[in-house]
């Protein structure tokens, strides 16, 4: 009979200093919540000042999480070799720089730009914190990402009233560009104080009846494939891309990059690397599509169903909905990264993501009956956002314990880029419901796709990670 693995040393360094790096790493994620959880309350304001289509905006927002996530790996890959310090210092720098160019974007291509820029400088951030927080604690892997992803989640918690009330009295230019410089600075500074752990200093993997760690140390190309691969598909996707750019066709080059994505790259990992990896960024691209699609839209969602500036109270507060939605999400999408990591801890990384994403599933469906009335809309979004923002903590823990700590960085920066997929479909989000006049279909398709995901990690992903790692 086979026992349970323990942990089978000590760490060398105090549980001050474990603690300590992911409490930085916590900081550097609050300094970056605001590029993606702030924009939605810019977008109006951009489109009255500008008078530009909101779809052509939220391009501006697409090309941002593409950026953030997309470039993960690369970054990641520098984090595992040179450690987190320049890469962090780099990102916070990209980052003030981002928010200053949109202080004085006046076209939609100097937004582009300048979303970019921002977008590569939260990736540099987030992907270097997630992966130092995996490699310091191995026998919390989930309560540590999630506790990293929670400063993400619900670091703008504390700036959406003061954002919104500089939009309103200085306009968002003026908001772009002291927020941008003040969260750079902070970043940079924390820089100097990040450090990965030496080997024999944290402990080895576990293995229990619910937590199933691999000690093989997967190499990326392991995972997806070989590198010449990937470097033919993104000459294909930039030669594409700007074909269609050409043809005046912009707007149709996110669908044709997902497309491509989910047929070429598919075919790459399934073939050349793991096709369990395949699975999981299935699982996240379904799942991230739908929160992405609330956080870029809750202000003109709260707008098209005119419960944005009704007053709602609730526990003892009364503010109008949209601001009371906007704050309570944050917080939930913060409180459920560690909630549901923890959990996951015990009773293992599937069994949380079938609870977590059927509530999810279960919360945009009401949300598409009962969103309307503002009382609900509030309570319901947050039960989106609670049941949502814990794939950043399932899905980096569960590929760290499946392909190992080593690489931890790279390899969950490559599932990662995942939510740069997902970001793909959010343009379209705004089409149908150009389209259609209402948000119901958006809602529906993606209830619909919480309810498969969370049916996929239990009877799917599940049986098959536990086969994978007894090979291994």
């Amino acid at each position: 009979m086979t026992m349970p693995t323990s942990l089978s040393a000590k760490p060398t360094v105090s549980e001050a200093s474990r603690w300590g790096q992911l409490a930085f790493g916590v900081i550097c994620m609050v300094m970056i919540a605001n590029l993606q959880y702030g924009w939605t309350f810019f977008v109006p304001d951009i489109q009255k000042t500008f008078g530009w289509d909101r779809a052509s905006i939220q391009i501006a927002f697409t090309l941002f999480v593409l950026f953030e996530t997309w470039l993960v790996p690369i970054e990641g890959w520098f984090v595992d070799k040179y450690g987190p310090r320049v890469v962090v210092f780099a990102g916070g720098l990209l980052c003030g720089i981002g928010w200053v160019m949109n202080a004085y974007a006046t076209s939609l291509t100097a937004f582009y730009f300048a979303q970019i820029i921002a977008g590569i400088g939260a990736g540099a951030v987030y992907g270097t914190c997630i992966g130092n927080a995996l490699k310091w604690f191995p026998e919390k892997r989930g309560l540590a990402a999630g506790i990293t992803a929670a400063g993400f989640g619900a670091g703008s918690a504390l700036t959406v009233v003061p954002i919104q009330a500089m939009i309103a009295s200085r306009g968002f230019q003026d908001t772009f560009f002291y927020f941008g410089i003040g969260q750079g600075v902070i970043i940079c500074v924390l820089a100097f104080v990040l450090f990965a752990p030496k080997p024999g200093q944290v402990p080895e993997a576990v293995n229990t009846a619910t937590i199933m760690q691999s000690r093989r140390q997967f190499t990326p190309s392991e995972i997806i494939g070989p590198t010449m691969y990937w470097i033919v598909g993104s000459l294909v996707a930039l030669v594409g891309g700007l074909a269609l750019w050409a043809m005046g066709l912009q707007f149709y080059i996110p669908l044709a990059l997902a497309v491509l994505i989910f047929s070429a790259g598919g075919w790459i990992v399934w073939t050349k690397g793991q096709p369990i990896f395949t699975l999981m960024y299935f699982m996240f691209v379904i799942v991230g599509a739908g929160g992405l699609m609330v956080t870029a839209n809750l202000a003109p969602i709260a707008q098209d169903l005119k419960v944005a500036n009704i007053p709602v109270s609730l526990m003892w507060l009364t503010m109008p909905a949209l601001t009371f939605a906007a704050t309570l999400d944050r917080v939930l999408n913060g409180l459920t990264r560690p909630f549901f990591g923890w959990v996951s801890d015990h009773i293992g990384r599937e069994n949380t993501m079938f609870i977590a994403f059927f509530i999810e599933g279960v919360g945009i469906y009401f949300l598409y009956l009962l969103g309307h009335d503002p009382i609900w809309f509030v309570i319901l979004s947050g039960l989106v956002f609670f049941a949502w923002g814990e794939i950043y903590s399932l899905f980096p823990s569960t590929c760290t314990d499946t392909f190992g700590s080593k690489f931890a960085a790279t390899n969950a920066g490559l599932l990662y880029t995942a939510k740069g997929t997902a970001a793909l479909l959010v343009p379209y989000t705004n089409l149908v419901q150009k389209t259609t006049g209402t948000w119901d279909t958006v809602f529906l398709i993606a209830a619909a796709a919480n309810i498969l995901a969370a049916v996929l990690a239990l009877m799917v992903l599940k049986p098959l990670r536990r086969r994978f790692i007894g090979r291994s």
